[in-house]
């Protein structure tokens, strides 16, 4: 997958912001107080969460609020997780270093950077705690692992996207603006897309986006737009709806019209009010609360001995281990169309939450009433 512009080194940390935001980590850590590995009974299991963003984020809006109410089901007198959050790599290794040296009972683990933290979950191995890769595969004795099926995302994306280009979709051209490539969940989505779109379209720029950043996106569908022509772009691939918002906004400063169709996923809410107005044209809804279900069941049956075998739906590889077992999740595709019967259906969003005043006329057009 070539790059069509050169991707700015990964920016690093001052030893001493590192200290700083490592600490607020260790604070975040400090609440649920480790006990040691433990014994089998509940109240003295200690899990550890280590999330690449928090706030706003998918991470922080879903899955660490059902990560922990579901470990709080299964395991009521269990202490609440000790969670920490950031979107620097350096700062999470720090993090999971610490959690480590406290001594939880086992790990969930959504790596930035799943090949600069091998080192640590290899320290994790060596001290008997064990790890369950979260959303991104992990480099190294990982125990477990929970994700959506991401060649099955990229499929849809592709799918969608042909829909969307029409009459286009027959050898018009495209740009894919995919993932970090550090993060192997990229390259997955885009091996899935490819499967699709190979043989039916042409593509026009294929870009990395650095640390899965807005303002690199921009500047990447900035630059496809100046290489190829505001009147040459059919559709653009956007793996995930943060990038999708940037290429439109980079799409809407040169003012491109009418708007391409564009992927997306993740189902954002300010994507799918990008969809209601017709200004994106999908995104990908993954379960989260299945996700974080089967993330904690697995380190609930881990942290007590137990094996995991009965909770795996697959084997998976990665760069350093073989056969881990794995939970493959299914996704689905939401268009302006289906909006309310997956998202709505499922309580991810209120109809209110959806259509602002803006909206309303194009809600009801929707259906969304």
């Amino acid at each position: 997958m070539g790059l069509g512009v050169d991707v700015p080194k990964r920016r690093r940390l001052s030893r001493a912001a590192v200290a700083v935001a490592v600490g607020a980590g260790l604070a975040l850590t400090g609440a649920c107080g480790g006990s040691g590995h433990g014994d089998g009974s509940g109240g003295g299991l200690s899990v550890g969460v280590l999330l690449p963003g928090g706030g706003a984020s998918r991470f922080g809006q879903f899955d660490r609020p059902l990560i922990e109410r579901k470990l709080k089901e299964l395991c009521p007198d269990c202490p609440a997780p000790a969670v920490a959050a950031t979107s620097e790599p350096d700062v999470q290794q720090q993090q999971l270093d610490a959690m480590i040296t406290r001594g939880v009972d086992v790990l969930i683990l959504a790596a930035i950077d799943p090949k600069a933290l091998r080192s640590s979950v290899e320290a994790a191995h060596r001290a008997g705690i064990p790890v369950v890769a979260y959303d991104r595969l992990a480099q190294g004795p990982v125990s477990g692992y929970v994700t959506f099926d991401g060649a099955a995302i990229g499929r849809l994306q592709g799918e969608a996207l042909l829909k969307g280009m029409g009459a286009k979709a027959d050898g018009g051209q495209i740009v894919m603006v995919n993932g970090a490539a550090i993060d192997p969940n990229a390259a997955w989505f885009e091996r899935g897309a490819l499967s699709v779109l190979r043989g039916k379209v042409k593509i026009g720029k294929s870009y990395d986006t650095a640390g899965w950043r807005p303002e690199n996106a921009f500047a990447d569908m900035t630059g496809a737009i100046a290489a190829l022509g505001a009147d040459h772009i059919d559709g653009v691939l956007a793996a995930n709806d943060t990038l999708a918002g940037a290429a439109i906004s980079a799409l809407d400063a040169s003012a491109v019209r009418p708007l391409p169709p564009v992927t997306g996923q993740d189902a954002d809410l300010s994507a799918v009010q990008r969809i209601v107005a017709g200004r994106q044209y999908m995104t990908v809804y993954k379960s989260y609360r299945a996700e974080a279900d089967a993330a904690v069941e697995m380190a609930v049956a881990l942290g007590h001995r137990e094996p995991v075998g009965s909770l795996a739906t697959a084997t998976v590889d990665s760069a350093t281990t073989r056969g881990i077992p794995s939970v493959l999740l299914p996704s689905s595709s939401v268009t302006v169309g289906t909006i309310k019967d997956t998202l709505v259906k499922d309580g991810i969003y209120t109809i209110d939450q959806i259509c602002t005043p803006k909206l309303r006329s194009a809600c009801a057009r929707a259906g969304l009433t």
